[in-house]
C-alpha cells in the first residue's frame, strides 16, 4: 500500500511538471531594455525627466502584467552628459546586460558617438536627441531611430512664423556643440527657401556666461528677429542678455526651449520668447478632439502626481522611445532584428507625445514641422500662438 502511495505521489509530481511548458517556466524572465540618459552633468535637465519617465512606465507596465507575461527591466546608465561615458555605457548594456534595445542618449553628440557601436552590435537605438545626423543618411543608420523632432523641422516652423509675420531679416546665434552645429546648418540652408536673409551669424561656447557682444552685433546688423539655437544654460543666458539689451525684436528659441525650468531661470526676461515646442507642454490648451490630447493628458498628469514637476518635452522623448520598443516586443518577441523592423515598418499614424509618428525605411524619425505648436511665454506660462 505504501509503495502504491509513493508511486501515486511520483506520478502526480511528474504530471504537474509536465503541465508546465517552457514558456511557463521562463514566464518571469524579464525583457531587458537599456537606457542611457544624462542623469548628471550639464545636460541633466534632459536626463532627469527621461529617467523619471522610464521608471514610471516600467512600474506601470509590470503592474499590468508586463509584456506577454514577462516583466520589463529597464537598465538605466548615467552618461554624465559625456560622449565617452555614453559609449562605455552602451558597451556594458550590449555585452554584459544583453539588452534587446537601447533608448537614449539625451544629447546629439552622445547619440552620434553610439552609431558605430550599435551598428556593429546590430541592436536598435532609439535616441532622445534632435540632430538630423542621428538618423541621416538613413542607409547608414539602419539600426538607429529617434523620437525628438528633427532640428530642420523646428527651423521650418520658425521660418514659417517669421514669414507669416513679415520678418525677412534674422540674426542667428548658435552654441558650438553638435546640437548647435546641426541647427546652424539647417538655419543657413533653409533660409533662402523661406525668403529669410541671415544678416548675422554669431556663435558661443558651452561654458560662455555672457553673449551680450554677439547679440549687440546682431542688433547692429539690422536683424528683425534673433534666433538662438542651444539647450541648457545658454538658452537662459541669451534670454537674459536679450532682455537687458532691450533689443525690441523677437527672440525665438529652438525646440530645446521646452522646459518650464527655462522660464523659471530666466524670470521676467522670458516674457515674449517664442519657440516651436512639442504639444506635451501645452496639452491642456489643445482641443479635446486632437489625436494626441488623451495620451498627453494621461502622461503629464501621472508624471506630475508622482514627481511634483512637469515632464517637459524631454520626458516625452523617453516616453515615446520606450513605448515603441515595448510595442515592438509585444508584437514580434525578444528579437533585436525583428524589433528594428517593426519600428521601421509598423509605427504608422502612431500618436506619441512628440507627434503622430510615421516611420519608414526613408525616415527613422517619422515627424515633421507639423508636430510643433508655436508657443510664446506669457505671464510665466506657455501660450499657443494662434
Amino acid at each position: 500500500m505504501r509503495n502504491n502511495k509513493g508511486l501515486i505521489l511520483i506520478f502526480m509530481v511528474a504530471f504537474l511538471l509536465a503541465s508546465f511548458s517552457l514558456n511557463d517556466l521562463y514566464a518571469k524572465q524579464p525583457y531587458k531594455i537599456g537606457a542611457i540618459f544624462s542623469v548628471t552633468g550639464p545636460a541633466s535637465f534632459l536626463g532627469e525627466p527621461e529617467k523619471n519617465t522610464v521608471l514610471m512606465l516600467q512600474e506601470q507596465i509590470n503592474k499590468a502584467g508586463g509584456i506577454n507575461g514577462h516583466p520589463i527591466e529597464v537598465i538605466i546608465e548615467d552618461s554624465k552628459s559625456d560622449e565617452t561615458h555614453a559609449v562605455l555605457a552602451a558597451k556594458k548594456l550590449i555585452e554584459k546586460d544583453n539588452v534587446l534595445a537601447i533608448i537614449g542618449p539625451s544629447t546629439t553628440g552622445e547619440s552620434m558617438a553610439l552609431i558605430p557601436i550599435v551598428t556593429n552590435a546590430k541592436i536598435p537605438l532609439i535616441s532622445c536627441a534632435a540632430g538630423a545626423g542621428i538618423t541621416q543618411p538613413v542607409e547608414e543608420r539602419y539600426w538607429v531611430f529617434k523620437t525628438a523632432q528633427y532640428d530642420f523641422s523646428a527651423v521650418e516652423a520658425i521660418y514659417i512664423y517669421l514669414k507669416k509675420h513679415g520678418y525677412t531679416k534674422a540674426g542667428i546665434i548658435t552654441i558650438s556643440t553638435s546640437f548647435g552645429d546641426s541647427g546652424r546648418k539647417a538655419l543657413l540652408e533653409l533660409a533662402p527657401k523661406y525668403g529669410i536673409t541671415i544678416v548675422a551669424d554669431e556663435r558661443y561656447g558651452p561654458k560662455d556666461s555672457d553673449m551680450t557682444t554677439q547679440l549687440a552685433k546682431i542688433k547692429a546688423a539690422g536683424a528683425q528677429a534673433v534666433i538662438n539655437w542651444s539647450i541648457g544654460p545658454g538658452q537662459v543666458i541669451v534670454t537674459k542678455n536679450w532682455h537687458a539689451l532691450k533689443m525690441n525684436i523677437p527672440l525665438l528659441q529652438s525646440h530645446g526651449w521646452g522646459s518650464k525650468k527655462n522660464i523659471e531661470l530666466a524670470g521676467k526676461a522670458a516674457e515674449g520668447v517664442i519657440a516651436p515646442l512639442s504639444r506635451l507642454v501645452v496639452w491642456d490648451k489643445l482641443s479635446d478632439k486632437h489625436p494626441q490630447k488623451a495620451l498627453l493628458r494621461k502622461y503629464s498628469q501621472e508624471y506630475e502626481a508622482r514627481y511634483k514637476s512637469e515632464p517637459g518635452a524631454f520626458g516625452g522623448y523617453a516616453y515615446d522611445s520606450l513605448m515603441m520598443v515595448v510595442e515592438a516586443i509585444k508584437k514580434v518577441g525578444p528579437d533585436r532584428k525583428k524589433i528594428r523592423d517593426y519600428i521601421e515598418n509598423s509605427i504608422k499614424n502612431w500618436p506619441g507625445t512628440g507627434g503622430i509618428f510615421n516611420m519608414s525605411s526613408k525616415d527613422h524619425c517619422g515627424l515633421d514641422k507639423d508636430s510643433f505648436e508655436m508657443v510664446i511665454v506669457k505671464n510665466g506660462d506657455w501660450e499657443i500662438i494662434k
